[in-house]
């Protein structure tokens, strides 16, 4: 009785194992898109102020492309580093750094619905002291437009600061307790 049921079970694991080893490779699908970076011409820019001075450097573009129709399908991101020198006689309070996409005639070229409008971080903005150099990144959106287009023309940048004259005293009272 129990080899009946050997002899019945060999053969039935045998083909199970043939069929489930088949030669057929499976072939792994391509991606569906991919990340493209490309670098901005010229790869670094001074900027001078009355005030301050900015290097903007290592500018770069990095989108997402559908391989299939080479449609950019996310927001693409400018990524980049800055430095910032206070030129002024006084302290320097940087609130804020924006960006503003121009085409060539100096148009601006906006966001359109649905994109994700992220500026410049502000956390590493903080009080420069005359003379001082503020060093940080550059990490923000691109319109799609300005890419895609290939209508960028030139980047503004904005940097929004408080002059402060303040100055600090220390006033020293010569007094004892009895």
């Amino acid at each position: 009785m129990n080899y009946k049921k050997i002899l019945v079970l060999i053969p039935l694991c045998l083909a199970i194992g043939f069929w489930g080893c088949s030669t057929q490779e499976k072939k792994a699908e391509a991606p569906k898109q991919e990340q493209i970076k490309k670098n901005l011409v010229p790869a670094k820019a001074e900027l001078k102020g009355p005030n301050f001075s900015a290097e903007i450097s290592d500018l770069q573009v990095t989108m997402t492309v559908d391989t299939a129709s080479k449609e950019v399908v996310e927001t693409p991101s400018l990524t980049g580093n800055i430095k910032i020198t206070n030129n002024s006689q006084d302290i320097i309070d940087v609130q804020a750094v924006t960006l503003d996409y121009l085409d060539e005639a100096g148009k601006p070229i906006a966001f359109k619905s649905g994109e994700k409008i992220s500026k410049v971080g502000s956390y590493w903005l903080k009080i420069i002291h005359p003379g001082e150099t503020l060093e940080g990144s550059i990490d923000a959106t691109i319109p799609r437009a300005a890419v895609k287009e290939k209508a960028l023309g030139k980047i503004e940048m904005n940097l929004v600061y408080v002059p402060s004259p303040l100055k600090r005293e220390t006033l020293t009272l010569s007094e004892k307790i009895e």
